[in-house]
């Protein structure tokens, strides 16, 4: 796919681009990334070039879609934004969502106002039916976002993530179309009970 760029009322979200490469270098000094993310620790200049590359690269293989996500006031990098796990062209139509904020501009609701609008454009423009997300259980500030952007959670997954050789259960929740008002082409029938 070509890549693509969305807009909020107050973000730019566009594809990374090497301009962004010492942003997401100090960006992923901070402890917190790596710590619940699968960005690599240490995190030096080569990782962050690297992380660029692999970025561009996996938007022309449809293998993830990762989105810078900017302020439109002054493009200050404010996070990152992912869509992989991707099943599109099967009747599951399924996709998971990732995301890092930067440090210093956590609280202003920037990723889940971001999270949002990848999760629709991944819902009208990709087809995707079953956006998930995913995150390590005691990691709060994701379910927060998550839950800000209209997730519901759905239980805990014993021993999910393997991250740095260790086995780790994941929280998890999941987005459908219905629940930001949007039609999806396959019905949902609900477990009743």
């Amino acid at each position: 796919m070509e890549p693509v760029t969305l807009t909020t009322e107050r973000l730019l979200l566009r594809p990374f681009t090497p301009a962004d490469v010492q942003a997401v270098y100090t960006a992923c000094q901070d402890p917190a990334i790596p710590r619940w993310t699968s960005v690599p620790a240490p995190f030096g200049m080569a990782q962050a070039h690297d992380y660029i590359a692999r970025s561009q690269e996996e938007w022309q293989t449809d293998a993830q879609y990762r989105f810078a996500v900017t302020t439109k006031a002054d493009g200050t990098l404010t996070g990152a934004v992912s869509l992989f796990g991707m099943t599109l062209r099967s009747a599951e139509r399924q996709a998971e969502i990732g995301y890092w904020t930067t440090r210093e501009q956590r609280g202003n609701g920037w990723t889940a106002e971001a999270v949002r609008e990848v999760a629709r454009w991944a819902l009208t423009e990709l087809g995707v039916e079953r956006l998930e997300w995913l995150a390590e259980v005691g990691n709060s500030a994701s379910r927060g976002v998550a839950l800000k952007a209209g997730f519901r959670m759905e239980g805990t997954l014993r021993a999910k993530i393997s991250l740095r050789g260790v086995r780790r259960d994941a929280w998890i929740g999941s987005l459908l179309p219905g629940d930001l008002g949007l039609p999806s082409e396959t019905p949902h029938l609900p477990y009743p009970g």
